[in-house]
């Protein structure tokens, strides 16, 4: 039988691939463990650099599926925040802090924390069938894994709560004039057109687009003269490496650069 979660690596973009297709790629533990490796291994693997997270069939991630998970004995106080940062948490800050580029290529149904997988990624591309479900409410719960955290400084706090408070089933045409989504393209686009930008991102300067990563979100959470500080440290950090002084020569001789993402 086919593994939970499929990975292959090719030009230099390492494919994670929900494969649930029966389940409609609800999250297991399982696959929860495996993915936050992959996106490790990406980190710390020069040859990576960039990443697509996908999936097969009808829907991209319809929440999480708790059934596979360790088993607990009787609940008590704090378990449940315990389990909260160990897994949903922890699953989405593993896309978040990823150092190479990760873009979502949303295929379907993107529920709980399979939205919130999707909006932690720093690029999303959506087929035209695909949908954002702030699933929580209609059980009674609260968001989980970054949710309330993500949905503010995507979209601001009405918005945000909107989405929360209802739990309706957000589009993705709608999603992107929101400015949750990059593009949305046909269902048969969907994979070429993630190639397309995932190898681009593959061709640039891996560490600088590392740092802009960085950059870009801790900005949300720093005052202007932390952001300033650091920006300029990252500066300073990115023309030690290879790809950086290869960019200025390649200026200086007119040419196209070449970057090895080093």
């Amino acid at each position: 039988m086919s593994p939970d979660v499929l990975h292959s690596f090719e030009n230099g973009v390492s494919w994670i691939t929900l494969n649930r297709p029966e389940a409609m790629n609800a999250v297991t533990w399982d696959q929860r463990e495996r993915i936050i490796a992959l996106l490790a291994e990406a980190s710390a693997d020069p040859s990576v650099r960039a990443v697509v997270i996908t999936a097969t069939g009808r829907g991209f991630c319809a929440g999480a599926d708790l059934r596979g998970a360790p088993a607990v004995g009787d609940r008590v106080a704090g378990d449940v925040s315990r389990m909260i940062r160990a897994g949903a948490q922890r699953f989405v800050a593993a896309v978040m802090d990823c150092e190479k580029p990760v873009i979502a290529a949303v295929n379907g149904t993107a529920a709980g924390i399979g939205a919130h997988l999707a909006f932690a990624c720093d690029l999303v591309l959506a087929a035209e069938s695909a949908r954002f479900v702030e699933v929580f409410v209609r059980r009674g719960l609260v968001p989980d894994g970054g949710g309330a955290y993500l949905l503010p400084r995507l979209v601001g706090p009405r918005r945000a709560k909107e989405l929360m408070f209802f739990g309706d089933a957000l589009p993705a045409a709608e999603a992107r004039a929101m400015g949750l989504v990059n593009r949305v393209v046909p269902p048969d686009d969907l994979a070429e057109t993630a190639r397309e930008w995932a190898e681009r991102l593959a061709q640039g300067p891996t560490r600088a687009l590392s740092l802009t990563k960085q950059l870009v979100n801790a900005s949300l959470d720093a005052d202007r003269a932390v952001a300033f500080a650091a920006e300029a440290t990252a500066q300073e950090l990115n023309m030690t490496t290879r790809d950086a002084q290869e960019g200025v020569t390649s200026f200086v001789e007119r040419r196209e650069a070449r970057y090895e993402g080093r």
